[in-house]
This record gives C-alpha cells, structure tokens and sequence, in this order.
C-alpha cells in the first residue's frame, strides 16, 4: 500500500524489543509513527508485574525515536472481558488461555478503537505473524521464524481488525530484529523476552491462582480408584501436569513419575498415572465450541493440520464442520494432554484458518491405541 506523507499508524509500545524494531522499521518507511503504551493490570504493590519499569522502557524507546508515545489503561476492560472469563473457566476445572482473548478483547478490540480516536489509519504490533492479501481478503499466515510464531494466539481476532493492522516482523528472524535495534541504538535491543501472562508474571501458578480461587481439597487417585494423597482444588492443575502432586513414592508402584490424567468435577477426584506416554493422556480426536474462521467456512470435511497449545509443531488431521458451527477434529496420530479450555488451532499450510475453544477429547479405539 503507498504510504502518504502523513499516514498514521500507531504501535503498540510494550518496552521490550519487538514492539520497538516494529516503530523503527514503519518510521524508516515513512509512517508517522506514534506509540502506545498500554497498562492491562493493576500496579498494585506487585512485585512480580513489570508494567512500571515496561513504560519507562517505551518512553525511552520512544525519545529514541523521536515520536510521541500515549499511555492509557484498559486495566477495567481487562478484568472484565478477559480476568473474569479466565476465573470462570478455572473454577469449572477447565484451563484457559487469556493470552488468545487479551488480543481478541483488548489489543485488537478497545485499543484498536483507541488507535482510531488517535486519526490513525493502521494499528501495527511486534507479533511474529504475517498478513497478506489474498483471493477473499486478508489472511493470516506464520512467521518467517517458526520458533517465535504467534499466528495461534491471533487466529480469534477479527478478520475486519487484522485488515487494520500490521506486523512488521513477520519477515524477521528475532537475531535480526536485535541486530536492527542494537544498530538503531534502542535501548532494549538485549532486553530479555517476557515470559509468561502479565497479570500472574514469574511468580507460582498456584501461588496467584490462591488469591482470587477458594481451594476445594479432594482425593488423588489412580484409574482402579487407590487413593494416593489430597489435592488442594481442581482448579490449580492442569492435565499432563507432573510437578506439584506431591504423591511420592508408592508401595506397589514404580519410581516413574505421576501425571494428571484427568478431573472428575461430580466427585472432586484428581486422576493421575505413572509415565508420560501413558495411554489414559493420549487423546485421537477432540470437539470444539464455534470456530472462528479467518478463511471462508467450510461446511465438509477436510484435510489439515491442527495445533491444541502454543509451540507444538503442526498435527495432520481432518477437521469435520458441524451445522452448528462447531467441529470435530480428528489426529493421524494420537496427541498427548489434550486440554479442555485450551484452544485448538487449524492451518492450510502457512495460512492459519481459524480455531475454537477445545471441549471435549476423545480417547483412542483400541485399535488406534495398539496401532
């Protein structure tokens, strides 16, 4: 698209490097460039959030830059359209991933609205992801770089928001966008990546989770119904889990690690199993809640490949379309801890054509499992 002298775009400011590299690149090509930092959680007395030292970062990057950066908190829309749906979804025993919904609700939801009152024409970002022109309009499509692709927490956006956006790392390798920063002189081109979701940072899942969730202690067992020690709430594990269980060791059982097979809401009963290729974790198919396409709908069956988490390499598959609008999809091979609440992601190739929430999963036949 030709840029006109004062086209406007605004980046998303995080102060880590990525959002920076993304305002130097659309600078170099002519876009009046503006930032902005946006605050998602409340900077309480929390220690473990980085939001303040995040904004000095960006003002910094931005004085750099030489352009004007805006600060505004969407912490209320946060905890409303993205906090609370994460609660409800772990008090049902389910895990959730509040980062697809935070780029739903909030990146490409109230600050792209934000973005517009600032007179802007696009919003960009520093997502490893690419957006290109195609036959029915834009399409979603993964990162140069396989290892920081983040097409599978953007595939819930609206297709009319992506038309507004741009990302202009998509191309990039993260060495090369450090290097861009380190020759720009950004201050933040050897800051370290941030790990995990703001509102929890490094601090222990279930430490967090303890502060807002009561805990509802039950029985561990194994599948035959021994008892092997008292969880703390289903709510603080997740299937496929190791750590945390606090069984040991166990008279009648080998040394092999205990993995969470699976939650029994009715009677509060944490199911574990011995070994990480256990049969009871492996899953064949899966249902979904309503998929969100970002291709034209598909009312038959087809071939493609599926993520069910965040860095699995892509899983041959056939999703089947149900009238309802949810789906059916059923794996070439069997995939391990299949997570109801989780969100199973559907490709062409690079072309990322929607996902859903997982259900439900549905364990492999006998023959499937001897195959």
């Amino acid at each position: 698209m030709p840029i006109e002298s004062r086209d406007r775009v605004v980046v998303g400011l995080s102060g880590g490097v990525d959002s920076a590299v993304a305002a130097l690149l659309l600078k170099e090509q002519g876009w009046d460039v503006h930032g902005l930092f946006m605050s998602n959680w409340e900077e309480d007395d929390d220690a473990y959030c980085t939001a303040a030292q995040d904004f000095q970062d960006a003002r910094a990057v931005a004085r750099e830059l030489a352009i004007p950066l805006h600060r505004v908190s969407f912490a209320a829309q946060y905890r409303e359209r993205v906090f609370e749906y994460f609660l409800r979804e772990q008090r049902a025993g389910r895990t959730p991933n509040p980062d697809v919904l935070c780029n739903r609700e909030i990146k490409f939801g109230v600050a792209l609205n934000y973005v517009r009152r600032l007179g802007a024409s696009r919003f960009a970002t520093g997502h490893y992801a690419r957006l290109a022109s195609g036959s029915d309009g834009v399409e979603l499509r993964k990162a140069r770089d396989a290892a920081k692709d983040q097409s599978y927490f953007l595939h819930a956006v609206a297709l009319e928001h992506l038309a507004e956006t741009l990302m202009p790392l998509g191309e990039l390798e993260k060495g090369a966008v450090r290097e861009q920063a380190r020759r720009a002189g950004l201050p933040v081109f050897d800051k370290p990546d941030s790990t995990g979701i703001c509102f929890i940072g490094e601090r222990p899942f279930r430490e967090f989770l303890g502060q807002f969730l009561e805990k509802t202690p039950g029985p561990i067992e194994s599948p035959a119904g021994e008892h092997l020690g008292t969880h703390q709430g289903l709510a603080f594990y997740t299937l496929g889990q190791r750590g945390g269980l606090q069984i040991g060791g166990r008279r009648g059982h080998s040394e092999e690690p205990w993995y969470v097979a699976a939650k029994d809401g009715t009677r509060n009963v944490l199911v574990v199993v011995q070994g990480h290729d256990h049969p009871l974790l492996a899953s064949s198919a899966l249902t979904t809640g309503p998929m969100h396409w970002l291709a034209p709908p598909m009312n038959a069956p087809f071939r493609c490949t599926a993520k069910v988490r965040y860095r699995q390499a892509d899983q041959s598959a056939v999703l089947e379309p149900f009238p309802d609008g949810t789906a059916r999809i059923v794996f070439d091979h069997a995939q391990r801890a299949v997570t109801p609440g989780q969100y199973a992601v559907v490709y062409d190739g690079e072309r990322c054509l929607g996902g859903a929430v997982i259900e439900r999963v549905i364990a492999p036949s006998a023959q499937q499992a001897a195959a």
